[in-house]
């Protein structure tokens, strides 16, 4: 019996969580592949646990060598570049326009997004959809019922 419970304590030793690293410096705007990321044993608060939350991610800044991977350092590959021209959809009530802009930065799908209205020359703040558009609309933050045009 005492060997029972000899066994059952070194089994019972807290489990440690793994951090995702970076395995060699990475430049920002790179896509993470499996040889870019490797995991370590040990919990850092505010890092990535798995290999699968961070490949085919882009790097939003430079990942150091042996460091971990914060989840604000990478997101979302970009699909929006800066300067690019986008369609700018807003949308209030039964009332839906569209628009051209100019990009003020790079996005992925879902990021937040500062565009220029060409024909008004107004700074607006949108999301980034999965076909590239922008939708624009007052308090709101998800536009799912938008159609793809």
């Amino acid at each position: 019996m005492t060997r029972l419970f000899a066994l059952l304590a070194l089994m019972a030793t807290p489990a440690q969580a793994d951090t995702v690293i970076a395995a060699r410096t990475i430049r920002a705007q790179s896509i993470l592949t499996p040889g870019d990321v490797t995991l370590v044993a040990g919990d850092i608060a505010g890092t990535y646990v798995s290999l699968d939350e961070v490949i085919g991610q882009e790097a939003r800044v430079v990942l150091y060598a042996g460091r971990p991977v914060r989840s604000n350092e990478v997101g979302p590959p970009a699909i929006v570049a800066r300067n690019q021209i986008v369609t700018l959809f807003y949308r209030a009530g039964g009332l839906m326009i569209a628009a051209e802009g100019r990009a003020l930065g790079r996005a992925g799908v879902g990021d937040r997004l500062r565009v220029m209205n060409l024909a008004s020359r107004q700074m607006i703040t949108g999301i980034v959809r999965d076909d590239g558009t922008v939708t624009v609309a007052p308090g709101a933050t998800r536009f799912p019922d938008l159609p793809v045009n």
